[in-house]
């Protein structure tokens, strides 16, 4: 047993074990976590669970179901179970692979399962996880143990001594932890659950289809590609809608579909149960889809649109009589307006008349660059927008961003202008107050950038409409992004506990 590899076994193998010596008499005791950096707090901690039972076994979350954010785990599955293995303490180590530990307590069913003392108080717990496992324990007629040894953070280590980050982001989040706690952030969040939100957008079918380069065709200078499988995402403000739903209860979303293919019925599919859609359709057209090409490692290689959307004055009319009868009774209307026909001029003039809190991003896309900017809203309260949009709103190439930000906002009467800069990370200016506020760039890794944007804009508008300090709302946009980009296209929506996992990661 003293051989590491050896006491690394599979979950199966570890309830077997389990299974013989419990039939021996003999006591499991059940340890789980991330044990990312272990450290001397994760080892006293192991050393006085194994006195409860006879035999310790741990178990470890595998790297694909960490939701600590960006460049985590920093060790390995593989590494972090042989350390422990080498642990004279520890007789068998599994990897789980499972967001929790449910699974491993279903399978071990251990005597007892310890944990730290600092989840005792199973209400801190921003997953509700912990009473989760709590509750499998009991049904697997096992108790909980809390140790209480001194508590050394492997996150605030990792922050401090292992950052990830750029010594500039490293001093922005030292700097911004002075000002708020996680659970501040946290505690601020959840209390906008009872805001009412109105997404008024263009919907889009987004599709990938995966493909290998078999390279140049021998009759003539094209690519050639050979399709491997393909993959439907629902996008545009269906996206925005999901992301709204996940924190506060009540979303409405209006956007346009065409009758001949409306893909109604997977839109609706696609919408979180909270979502109160209302579509409205145009005649003769197809809902638009975009269809891209791409690589196994995420490289777009070619974009096709399907879309023959024209505006329609019998759509604009019952748009702007369900906006003029609906609108006022929801706190905070947010327009992703992508520019393909849906959000006519006259829809414009609507949204800034019955709006009480309006957030607009006027997106630049292949379909309508050059010919759509944000100066089309006489008002917005709050605005989102990239670098190139700013500045093509503003027709200005080459002045400071913040300059151009500060003329495009003051165009449109806004109080606060947020610009994304990519790798840069974002700026939010606070015209009111005459303040500005950045926040680098919270990834280190980048799977897709699709739908990154649509993220910013649907948690910063949230936070600023709901009048939270402009620095937090920037930064819990700006968050959000960084577990956006993590995902294909718009395969999930935000999830409130991995954003909030990933703030108190930070925030450490």
């Amino acid at each position: 047993m003293n051989d590491k590899k050896v006491k690394v076994v599979s979950l199966e193998q570890m309830a077997q074990h389990a299974t013989q010596f419990q039939t021996d008499k003999k006591s499991i005791v059940l340890c789980h976590g991330t044990f990312d950096l272990m450290h001397p707090g994760h080892i006293k901690h192991l050393q006085r669970a194994a006195e409860e039972g006879d035999y310790l076994f741990v178990t470890i979350t595998a790297d694909d179901f960490i939701n600590k954010g960006p460049g985590r785990p920093v060790f390995t599955g593989q590494i972090r179970a042989e350390t422990l293995a080498s642990l004279d303490c520890v007789v068998f180590v599994a990897i789980c692979h499972s967001a929790t530990a449910i699974e491993a307590i279903d399978q071990v069913r251990p005597d007892v399962y310890v944990k730290g003392s600092e989840y005792q108080v199973a209400a801190d717990d921003v997953t509700g996880n912990i009473q989760k496992e709590i509750d499998a324990v009991t049904k697997n007629a096992g108790r909980v143990f809390y140790t209480d040894e001194p508590i050394h953070s492997s996150t605030k280590l990792i922050n401090e001594h292992f950052c990830v980050f750029e010594p500039a982001t490293k001093l922005f989040l030292e700097k911004f932890r002075d000002q708020y706690t996680s659970k501040q952030i946290i505690e601020m969040l959840d209390e906008l659950k009872n805001k009412r939100v109105a997404v008024v957008g263009d919907a889009i079918i987004d599709e990938y289809h995966y493909s290998e380069s078999l390279g140049q065709s021998g009759k003539g200078n094209v690519m050639v590609v050979q399709y491997n499988n393909e993959e439907r995402f629902a996008g545009g403000s269906i996206a925005v809608a999901n992301h709204l739903a996940g924190f506060v209860e009540n979303v409405a979303l209006a956007t346009g579909l065409g009758k001949k293919k409306s893909h109604q019925a997977y839109i609706e599919s696609k919408l979180a149960n909270n979502i109160d859609p209302q579509f409205f359709f145009y005649e003769n057209a197809s809902t638009l889809v975009k269809r891209r090409y791409v690589t196994s490692d995420m490289a777009k290689l070619f974009e096709v649109y399907f879309c023959d959307i024209e505006q329609s004055n019998e759509l604009d009319d019952e748009a702007c009589h369900w906006m003029q009868q609906s609108l006022k009774s929801y706190d905070i209307v947010v327009v992703p307006d992508f520019g393909n026909g849906f959000i006519s001029p006259v829809m414009v003039n609507g949204l800034v008349e019955y709006s009480n809190y309006l957030a607009v991003n006027t997106q630049i896309n292949s379909g309508n660059r050059g010919f759509h900017v944000i100066n089309r809203y006489s008002h917005v309260d709050f605005v989102s927008l990239n670098e190139p949009e700013v500045r093509l709103a503003a027709h200005n190439l080459y002045d400071p961003i913040e300059q151009v930000a500060k003329q495009v906002g003051e165009r449109v009467n806004a109080k606060q202008i947020a610009i994304t800069q990519g790798p840069k990370g974002a700026v939010l200016m606070d015209l009111e107050n005459e303040k500005k506020y950045h926040v680098p760039a919270l990834s280190t890794k980048v799977v897709d950038r699709i739908g990154a944007g649509d993220t910013f804009l649907s948690l910063t508008a949230l936070c600023s409409g709901s009048d939270l300090p402009a620095d937090l709302s920037v930064f819990v946009g700006s968050v959000a992004a960084a577990l956006d980009v993590l995902v294909v296209c718009n395969r999930e929506p935000t999830k409130p506990v991995d954003l909030y996992k990933y703030m108190t990661t930070l925030l450490k």
